[in-house]
């Protein structure tokens, strides 16, 4: 295992990540040599305008996108240049998402959307259930636990994607805009939520956000300019 060489106590350290999209002078370069370290426990939020690179960000971080260059540190272990198989696992064991629209499946209940990714992790299905419970409840969803998507509104559905991102309990939390396609009432409910419950859990969590006020509620502020990542 590669361990990086300046992070220690970080679970997310992001080296020097270059992207960009394109090729010669028509290039568009996203991400010019971005740094970050988090560490465990911390609730950093992300901001800056649209189309700074804020989710090209996150998909990296969560392997979900390589980067052309620099490195990926996820609990020490460099990820960047890793077979699609481990970097699977490693998005498995340690990553939550939580995205701008809740992409729950329609078929399934609020509570088999919780089971749905544990059963995947190799959890047995009693168990998941019992997880999946102890999630609604502690997302005051109790009583909608056998309701499909249809029947939640916009912010039960959020805190059901919640859940679903906290069932295989990750060490890190990645959310793009959770609450942003919410109504202001709404959204602040399921922000508060969503950092109690980061907090009760002892969750490291990365939060891209264009709300000040939500920013602010958070342990520190890094902000996207011209492709790098500034301390607020």
């Amino acid at each position: 295992m590669n361990k990086g060489p300046m992070n220690a106590g970080a679970l997310l350290h992001l080296d020097g990540i270059e992207r960009r999209f394109g090729t010669g002078h028509t290039a568009l370069h996203v991400l010019k040599g971005a740094e970050l370290k988090i560490n465990s426990g911390e609730i950093v939020a992300l901001v800056g305008p649209s189309g700074s690179g804020k989710s090209t960000l996150l998909h990296i971080a969560g392997l979900l996108e390589k980067p052309d260059g620099g490195e990926i540190f996820i609990a020490g272990e460099a990820c960047s240049k890793l077979s699609d198989d481990r970097r699977t696992e490693i998005r498995r064991k340690h990553l939550g998402f939580v995205y701008q629209y809740h992409h729950l499946l329609a078929e399934f209940s609020a509570l088999e959307n919780i089971v749905i990714p544990q059963i995947i992790a190799g959890l047995t299905k009693t168990v998941a259930k019992e997880r999946a419970r102890q999630l609604l409840e502690m997302l005051g969803l109790s009583e909608r636990a056998s309701h499909r998507p249809a029947k939640l509104s916009g912010g039960e559905q959020q805190r059901v994607a919640i859940g679903r991102a906290l069932a295989n309990a990750p060490g890190l939390l990645l959310a793009d805009e959770p609450t942003g396609n919410l109504d202001p009432d709404t959204a602040d409910s399921v922000f508060t939520m969503l950092l109690n419950l980061t907090r009760q859990t002892g969750l490291t969590a990365l939060i891209a956000t264009h709300n000040p006020e939500l920013a602010g509620r958070m342990d520190r502020i890094v902000r996207m300019d011209d492709g790098h990542l500034m301390e607020r």
